[in-house]
């Protein structure tokens, strides 16, 4: 079921790489570089731009994202369990995490971030392939996380496909034993339309017909076979913490509720319940200081920090 409003602007390739070049190129010196050159003392940069960071990831490809990838990292008692970013269909690990992997680093926890999904590890295009087949890459990924850190399970944090892809890595290949929570960012866990992944690749200045080509998004049409056996009996584990974070402006999962799960250990999150003035889409709610505060405080619920309301007008349009 589609709910109808007005067409809303995604900004197409040329907008976004049309940054002032001062402004760009602080960013990439702040950005992509800064990973290894930051110190405990000296926090990492938080763009809060999704813009920005698609002009990052044009310049330095398949460039960790800030704070994170550290294999060498160990948790802390505070933050015992390494998180791991999984970015959504046709993004990667660079233009998803210019924000949440700093701000996570610089709030004390082990980050990780996998491409998957991409014709290889280092494609610009990832999250094209089967679900099953990128699920297998993210179970691979978290063991190599947890024989590293030492740690019995992590937390996962997704984005749109990212944030529903993890469902069959729990319920299908035993990440139920290795996962203690997973968020997701207008998770696409119900589904959304072929208009809307075209919107996806638009805004990643893309042609539309990538999706055609794409098998994952096959899998995410509404009434997909994969979404109906992945979601048959409410499709969540009770060993798992689910926490899902979105917005009434959702373009691309519609309605926006069907981004929700349900279940005693589900907690659903509207942002424009707790902030009014959050006009963040589906696109940049993984940039959106108000919903990356609720993923803070998921991940760490015994000791939530303050919430916030940033005004974020919603671009309309024809």
């Amino acid at each position: 079921m589609l709910v109808h409003r007005p067409r809303r602007r995604l900004p197409r390739r040329a907008a976004l790489i049309a940054l002032p070049a001062a402004l760009v190129t602080a960013l990439f010196a702040g950005g992509a570089a800064t990973a290894a050159a930051a110190s405990a003392a000296a926090p990492l940069p938080v763009i809060y731009n999704f813009p920005a960071a698609v002009a990052i990831s044009l310049a330095h490809p398949n460039a960790d994202p800030p704070g994170s990838n550290d294999f060498s990292c160990r948790p802390s008692a505070a933050h015992p369990r390494p998180v791991v970013l999984v970015h959504g269909t046709l993004a990667d690990k660079t233009n998803e995490w210019q924000a949440l992997a700093p701000l996570l680093k610089n709030d004390g926890y082990c980050v990780f971030a996998p491409n998957i999904g991409g014709a290889s590890p280092d494609a610009y295009i990832q999250a094209t392939a089967p679900i099953e087949q990128s699920s297998a890459q993210l179970a691979t990924f978290v063991d190599q996380v947890l024989a590293a850190t030492g740690a019995s399970k992590v937390d996962l944090v997704g984005h749109s496909q990212g944030g529903m892809l993890p469902r069959y890595y729990i319920n299908n290949l035993g990440g139920d034993a290795k996962v203690n929570s997973l968020i997701g960012l207008a998770p696409s866990n119900h589904g959304t339309t072929l208009d809307g992944l075209a919107q996806i690749a638009q805004a990643l200045g893309l042609s539309s017909t990538v999706a055609s080509a794409c098998a994952s998004c096959a899998e995410q049409i509404i009434g997909s076979p994969f979404l109906t056996a992945l979601n048959a009996g409410g499709g969540t584990r009770p060993s798992v913490h689910y926490t899902v974070i979105e917005t009434r402006y959702d373009e691309i999962v519609t309605p926006y509720t069907s981004a929700f799960l349900s279940g005693s250990n589900v907690k659903n999150i509207t942002l424009q319940d707790s902030c009014i003035l959050d006009g963040s889409d589906h696109i940049s709610i993984a940039y959106d200081r108000v919903a990356l505060r609720f993923v803070e405080n998921a991940l760490d619920p015994q000791h939530p920090k303050p919430p916030i309301c940033v005004p974020v007008l919603p671009v309309v349009g024809g």
